[in-house]
Order: C-alpha cells, then structure tokens, then sequence
C-alpha cells in the first residue's frame, strides 16, 4: 500500500509540474471543488503574514498560485494597496472572489486566471510571492521563472516565498533543494524557519552579482531572524 500510495503521489507531482496547463486547470478545479484544499481556509497565524506586511510597505502584491484567497484575506488590510492573485483553478479564483466581497476588500483585491508559468504581468509589484506553489515549478526551471518575474518587480521590491521543508523535525529534499537555488543564484534579504509548522520563509531579491562584471563580487548572505 505504501509504495501505491507513494507512486500516486509521484504520478500527481509530475502531472502538477510538467503537464499541460488545461490538464492542470481540470485537476485542481476537481480538488478545489471537491473540497480537498479547506484546511487553507483559516491560516491567520501563519509566520508569512510578518515578511508580506513588513515588505510590501502599503505597496502592490503579486501572488502567484493563490488557491482560494487567504492570503488575500487574511493579510492585516493595512499591509497593502492592492493585490492580485494568479491561479488556474477557477473553482478556487471563485472562492477567494466571494470571500473577498464578505471581508469588503474587493476595491484592492483581484484575481485572473492562468497558469503562473505562463503568466505574463502587466505592472510592477512591491512583492512577488510564491506560497507552496514552488512545489509545482520543475527544479531545473526555478531560477528562470524567478528571473522572468523580477522584471516586474519596482525598485525595491523584493520575493518572497513559504515552502514546508522539514516534516517531524526531518528535512524534506525537494523543498530543500528549491531552497539552495534561491540561495545560489539570488540576493537573500531574511530566512525564517517555523519548526513547529515546518515552514520556511526566504525573501529575496536579483542578485548584485549577477547584474556586475565584478568577478570578485559575492552575494549576500541571508539573515535567519527567529529561526534557522
């Protein structure tokens, strides 16, 4: 059973990174629909919510892979001017739509649909920010898609991203792994670990380095506040 269990999951993770984007769009809008994703829907506590409002500074938030709107709910309305989630499921897009007129913020946020590998923005953002949704970016594409979206990020600006990578106090390897591409290749700014949720956050930024023809530059190293 174990090892069934763990090939549906293979077979799912695969489908969910590498297939087609109007496959991807049926399978979530079945889960969403089903009722799989509820447990999202009460995460106020969570660390993230203190590097969004921190960053952000009342500016513009991009989310990329904003299931059914909890970050755009929960998030203190303070925290931002206007926020704009991506998603390909239109049965979470729904959802967070309808618990975006209940909590009255429909006047700074909004929502599209599509798959945010593809996703092209139309203005710059304080923020970008990836929540779990990294888990659906092939390894060997995590660089090039954080390249493409820091074009759109205003001076200043700055990802963010929440992956779980250690679970019952062991590390989980491809989150980890995720991990040291951001590591590796961008400027970090902070990285939070929550032992007790087993979540990570890392916030981050186009590294110095990269842009100079420095070859003795070296990147900054990131600030672990309150964790490892």
């Amino acid at each position: 059973m174990y090892f069934v269990e763990r090939s549906l999951r293979f077979m799912r993770g695969a489908v969910l990174s590498y297939g087609p984007s109007m496959v991807k769009k049926l399978f979530w809008d079945k889960e969403y629909s089903n009722g799989k994703w509820w447990f999202n829907d009460n995460t106020a506590d969570d660390c993230v919510y203190l590097y969004l409002k921190k960053y952000a500074e009342n500016g513009s938030i991009l989310d990329l892979g904003c299931g059914s709107g909890n970050t755009a709910n929960e998030l203190a309305l303070n925290a931002y001017r206007s926020y704009l989630g991506v998603d390909i499921s239109e049965s979470a897009l729904d959802k967070a739509r309808k618990w975006t007129e209940v909590t009255g913020r429909a006047n700074k946020n909004s929502f599209a649909q599509g798959d945010f590998l593809s996703f092209v923005p139309t203005q710059q953002f304080n923020v970008i920010f990836f929540r779990e949704s990294l888990y659906h970016v092939p390894l060997g594409k995590i660089k090039a898609t954080f390249d493409r979206y820091s074009k759109y990020l205003s001076d200043g600006g700055v990802l963010i991203v929440r992956l779980i990578t250690s679970e019952n106090g062991k590390s989980k390897y491809r989150p980890t792994a995720m991990l040291g591409v951001i590591e590796a290749g961008f400027d970090g700014l902070e990285k939070h670990h929550d032992p007790q949720s087993g979540a990570t956050v890392v916030v981050f930024r186009p590294s110095v380095c990269g842009r100079s023809a420095d070859t003795s530059c070296q990147p900054e190293t990131m600030s672990v506040p309150g964790g490892s």
